[in-house]
């Protein structure tokens, strides 16, 4: 689909205005921008990253240091509290653990195929009580487990699964197929996220939905799931304890679901293929499934925190930089480390958030807008804490012009490019682009659609709202570096660090490309701050019809 630019962006171009004196705007911003230093940013993801925090779970004693810290930075930093005389918005949250003896089989005939847990199969359920289950219910393949009337796609045609486990495959039929007629291609959509496929399986009444681990389209390793999907979860708090939930909700290892599908008399393969198709429908395999687990109960709360630097001019009208805190905390682990610390992700963006709100407050004359910096909690537990803010926002979202997310930054080097998340999408690209210019840099398009970053941070929540966002990761094309360094670095991340206790900060990290990615999201945030206009999502995009609905709401127009 081509997207159009016609229309999208109505910013004055700002180079050439004068903001204080005779000291024009490039000046005022280059001398605010001097206070990021290397140093202070360091300080920041190391503190972060410390074991002193535990991992930084909410709702544990080192989620509530995290949130102390972070309480005193913005104080020290001189923001304002944003909600009320808080820092702090709470978040209700409920804790299930699933015991250890969490089981999962399937059965045909005389046949039977047990699952080990955490190894071979994940089983959650989002249902806060004591205990679920399934019983001898019915397996369905499912194919993606998709319902999109804009694709002309729905895999649960013609089946009713109510009492039935739906066997679902990762991502989407565009990526499987590798057909760029179909959905977006190798992009994900949001069709090709876990979140949509639980969804929907509940929609559908389904008693079970197990999705199908596969390394490639899930774009992370089974340690991935593992490490996510055992241990305590946490799930927003609600008045019917998430009863419209299915019973359970699990994983399981693309191994253990070719073994599934033989038992079935069926191929794996052949199976994955047809669901590529249009016109796919989904198949019943003569296979029954039991399992179920104990859960161990514990409400709780983990606030999200906001400070406001206000406005000069139009106070009422806002900039969000913002970057979640938390990470897993402890866990289970194969070495003596049990401390998930998170510094990549995300000690690095409360880090740059933290560094750039400097850059904010040394501004003069101060912005027209004002900026909230916005550390969100829950992120790693499925953006729980974005979430409760789109639905319950500190600001006003209609007057809300833009959100500027910050998550992971990979300490790489410097890079002659800078990647954008989810590119085509808004004229905040026109911003950074420039701004990017003035670096001798480049715009990259998204190295990895068909991860689905777009639909995985927490601006997501905010973008569905109609706020146009701009989420940026580190550029790859490294300077003095020979080609192919930076994803090799990546892949190495990921494989070796992402999610593990691994994830720790190290001072020999070369961070000169990250304090340039924060130049970059300084600067953008100047360019809006200091406009009437407002931002706006392309023509054809997603998220734009939102945002008109928002502009009318505000009186503006578009």
């Amino acid at each position: 689909m081509t997207t159009s630019r016609v229309n999208c962006w109505r910013f004055v171009p700002l180079l050439l205005v004068t903001l204080a004196g005779c000291e024009s705007a490039d000046q005022a911003l280059d001398r605010a921008a001097a206070v990021m230093t290397e140093a202070r940013y360091r300080e920041s993801v190391a503190a972060l990253a410390a074991d002193e925090f535990e991992g930084r779970s909410p709702g544990t004693p080192g989620g509530e240091r995290t949130v102390e810290y972070l309480e005193r930075r913005f104080r020290e930093l001189g923001l304002q509290p944003a909600n009320g005389d808080s820092f702090r918005q709470e978040v209700a949250l409920v804790e299930l653990t699933a015991g250890p003896e969490t089981q999962l089989s399937f059965a045909r005939d005389q046949q039977r195929l047990a699952l080990a847990y955490g190894d071979e199969m994940v089983l959650t359920t989002r249902r806060v009580q004591p205990e679920a289950a399934i019983a001898d219910s019915e397996v369905v393949f499912v194919g993606y487990g998709i319902v999109a009337p804009e694709y002309g796609w729905n895999d649960y045609a013609g089946v009713d699964m109510r009492g039935k486990t739906a066997l679902i495959l990762v991502n989407d039929p565009g990526f499987g197929s590798g057909d760029p007629e179909l959905f977006h291609g190798r992009a994900m959509t949001y069709y090709g996220r876990w979140t949509y496929k639980f969804e929907e399986a509940a929609r559908q009444g389904a008693a079970a939905a197990l999705i199908i681990h596969d390394t490639a389209p899930a774009a992370y390793g089974w340690d991935v799931v593992r490490n996510g999907w055992t241990g305590p979860k946490l799930y927003a708090e609600t008045a019917d304890g998430n009863a419209g939930r299915c019973a359970l909700e699990g994983w399981i290892t693309h191994d253990r679901a070719a073994a599934l599908a033989g038992l079935a008399g069926q191929d794996l393969a052949a199976l994955e293929r047809a669901a590529m198709q249009r016109g796919f429908r989904a198949l019943p395999l003569g296979v029954t499934a039991s399992g179920g687990l104990h859960n161990a109960i514990r409400r709780t709360s983990s606030p999200n925190v906001a400070g406001l630097l206000p406005g000069r001019k139009r106070p009422d009208e806002y900039l969000i930089y913002m970057a979640h805190w938390d990470h897993l905390g402890r866990g289970q682990a194969a070495s003596d480390d049990s401390i998930f610390n998170g510094a990549v992700d995300n000690a690095t963006g409360v880090a740059a958030v933290l560094t750039i709100a400097q850059a904010w407050r040394a501004l003069r004359p101060a912005p027209e807008r004002s900026i909230l910096f916005l550390a969100v909690t829950a992120e790693e537990s499925g953006l729980l804490g974005s979430e409760h803010y789109a639905n319950a926002p500190l600001v006003p979202l209609e007057k809300t012009a833009a959100v500027i997310n910050i998550d992971a930054l990979g300490p790489l080097g410097r890079a002659e490019d800078i990647e954008v998340i989810g590119f085509g999408a808004s004229g905040l690209e026109e911003l950074l682009a420039a701004a990017a210019g003035r670096q001798g840099r480049v715009v990259t398009p998204d190295q990895r659609p068909e991860a689905g970053f777009f639909y995985r941070s927490d601006h997501f929540h905010f973008a569905k709202q109609g706020v146009p966002a701009l989420y940026v990761k580190s550029g790859m094309r490294l300077r003095d570096r020979p080609p192919g360094t930076g994803a090799a670095l990546i892949d190495d991340y990921v494989v070796n660090r992402y999610h593990k206790p691994a994830d720790e900060y190290d001072p020999g990290w070369d961070v000169s490309g990250s304090l340039e990615d924060l130049r970059l999201l300084f600067e953008v945030g100047v360019r809006v701050a200091s406009d009437r206009g407002w931002p706006d999502w392309y023509a054809g995009n997603e998220f734009r019809a939102a945002r008109l609905a928002s502009a009318a709401a505000r009186g503006a127009g578009h």
